[in-house]
């Protein structure tokens, strides 16, 4: 799964590596949890990309409880296409949940031991993610969205048997291309990322507590 990550890129970077040219300030975020706003990019038929904020946590359409987002903060790959909650989004809502880094925690003698994982370069990327546009009765509009989740790769799979699904810059487009709506052409996209591409380190518990959003959490333990 993917509970937690982080976003502490400049501006210009984002907007170097997103391929979009106006990108608001924002601090550095080295705690991103569910229900908060995070940083995402959509298709856009006239500009190609743009930026939107979305909460996190998906919320369909149909819903009538909008408590539903703190359940539906992750999709797995392998059915997104044929469940309810997701599959209307599947077609035709995709977006990237950006991000520089994600925390998962390992189980080990009855504690939870919190890591950091990111790319070896550092480099920002586009979370796998799909989004919703939901109204209340009473006219309210909440913007949400999902970050989808795949089997765990070497390097993930001592410490959780789930990972998010980490897009390759030359899919972005494909993802984003909301004419593609075809399960065979996007499901492809959805595997574990690259073992020798990322890296992981174990870091404080202090992340464990959404309230801390520091770069102490990214720090090196042990």
């Amino acid at each position: 799964m993917c509970g937690r990550f982080t976003l502490t890129r400049l501006e210009e970077k984002l907007a170097e590596v997103f391929d979009i040219p106006n990108i608001p300030d924002f601090k550095p975020q080295y705690n991103v949890a569910p229900t908060q706003t995070v940083m995402t990019v959509l298709h856009h038929p006239e500009h190609h990309h743009v930026f939107q904020l979305l909460h996190w946590g998906l919320i369909p359409s149909w819903s009538k409880d909008p408590s539903i987002a703190s359940k539906l903060i992750n999709a797995r790959s392998e059915t997104v296409a044929e469940k309810p909650s997701f599959r209307s989004a599947f077609k035709k809502r995709r977006c990237l949940v950006i991000a520089d880094g994600f925390y998962e925690w390992q189980r080990t003698e009855g504690k939870k031991q919190p890591y950091y994982f990111q790319l070896q370069d550092s480099q920002p990327f586009g979370f796998a993610g799909l989004w919703e546009q939901w109204h209340s009765n009473e006219g309210e509009q909440i913007d949400t969205c999902t970050i989808l989740t795949t089997s765990a790769n070497s390097l993930m799979a001592p410490i959780h048997d789930r990972m998010p699904v980490i897009l390759k810059p030359e899919d972005y487009d494909l993802w984003l291309d909301v004419q593609v709506q075809d399960p065979k052409m996007l499901q492809p996209l959805l595997q574990p990322y690259s073992t020798e591409a990322m890296t992981a380190y174990p870091v404080s518990t202090i992340v464990n507590s959404p309230k801390n959003n520091t770069p102490e959490c990214v720090a090196p333990v042990g």
